[in-house]
């Protein structure tokens, strides 16, 4: 019996397939996270969170287009972030693919202001420790990846 077994939960796939699992688990968190307010879009928004109650913030997206990877002052963000992630033990993925992580989520605030996508944190609600089969994944998914020094892992989000 593996450890996901044990927990309820199923392991995830490997190779490809793992690829897969994990993208599909990221699009049902980010959902989930998004429902139950638990989702804080933008780098400013999320570096205030971090900086304010980093004990409190359970993932990170990070997401960049191909446009985005010239952006230098982005990527000074984005260098910080992924310091501060793993300082705090906060695992942390990239995805290429802002259209659909916009469909995820959404693309705009209430206000009709375009959200700032480009990091993405989900916080835990309360002490108990919000229990998401999704987020345990990620997190099983990351370990994995560290294992095989890939230390912040590209997600590829379904169709």
């Amino acid at each position: 019996m593996t450890l996901e077994e044990t927990q309820g939960q199923e392991p995830l796939p490997a190779g490809k397939d793992r690829m897969q699992g994990a993208g599909k688990a990221l699009h049902e968190l980010l959902v989930s996270a998004q429902r139950r307010g638990c989702l804080t879009a933008g780098v400013y928004e999320s570096a205030k969170l971090m900086n304010v109650d980093p004990d409190n913030v359970a993932f990170c997206v990070l997401a960049a287009d191909e446009e985005d990877e010239g952006d230098i002052a982005l990527q000074i963000h984005f260098t910080l972030i992924q310091a501060f992630c793993c300082e705090n033990d906060i695992d942390i993925v990239r995805v290429s693919d802002l259209p659909k992580l916009a469909a995820a989520v959404g693309s705009s605030e209430e206000s009709g202001e375009p959200r700032d996508l480009h990091c993405i944190l989900i916080t835990s609600p309360n002490e108990d420790a919000w229990k998401d089969p999704a987020l345990e994944k990620l997190n099983c998914f990351c370990e994995e990846s560290r294992n095989i020094n890939e230390w912040v892992p590209t997600i590829v989000l379904p169709e």
